[in-house]
């Protein structure tokens, strides 16, 4: 019985440390966890870094190449706009209406951009081109618009007072409208 006891008194701590142990490996395998996922998101943390970096690079590399887009001097500038409905198979224009504007070419940082003005409120906002000796004149409606509209103006009779061309107007419900218009240059 001695010998029991003794064995049991020699025997006890080793398996109360093998329980604590157990418990303090659990609880390193815990923190390595944690570790592990703190790294995980310190990396992604520094890949996005570094693609904010190359963006910022590509940003300052490109500047000094970035050309402002400007309307040549003879276009740039307002322009009174007679357009003439010619040919329609739509409800929406009749052959023979006629409409009066102010059409101002202009620019923002990196575009052409046309600016249709009636009675001091802007009317529609054209992306605009200047190539061989042509303006190429552009308003899409945008994807929630009930009714979608593209409108093509090619403008390629430019002289320093007048300026002639088409506009043709195209809906989603088959209807072609073309109008002939005709800008002479503003006083202002």
């Amino acid at each position: 019985m001695l010998k029991n006891t003794l064995l049991i008194l020699f025997i006890s701590p080793f398996l109360l440390l093998s329980c604590d142990n157990r418990q303090k490996e659990k609880k390193l395998l815990e923190r390595e966890q944690q570790l592990l996922e703190k790294e995980k998101l310190f990396a992604h943390k520094e890949s996005e870094y570094q693609a904010l970096i190359k963006m910022r690079d590509s940003i300052f590399s490109k500047k000094d190449s970035i050309q402002i887009m400007k309307w040549p001097t003879e276009i740039s500038g307002s322009w009174n706009g007679k357009v003439i409905c010619i040919e329609s198979n739509c409800s929406d224009y009749v052959v023979g209406d006629q409409r009066n504007d102010t059409w101002e070419f202009d620019s923002d940082s990196i575009q052409l951009v046309t600016k249709i003005i009636s009675n001091s409120n802007l009317i529609r906002l054209y992306s605009g081109r200047f190539e061989n000796n042509e303006i190429k004149l552009n308003f899409k409606t945008d994807s929630t618009a009930k009714k979608k509209v593209d409108m093509n103006i090619l403008l390629n009779d430019i002289s320093d007072t007048k300026i002639r061309g088409t506009r043709t107007v195209m809906t989603d419900n088959n209807c072609t409208a073309k109008f002939s218009v005709e800008l002479t240059r503003s006083s202002k």
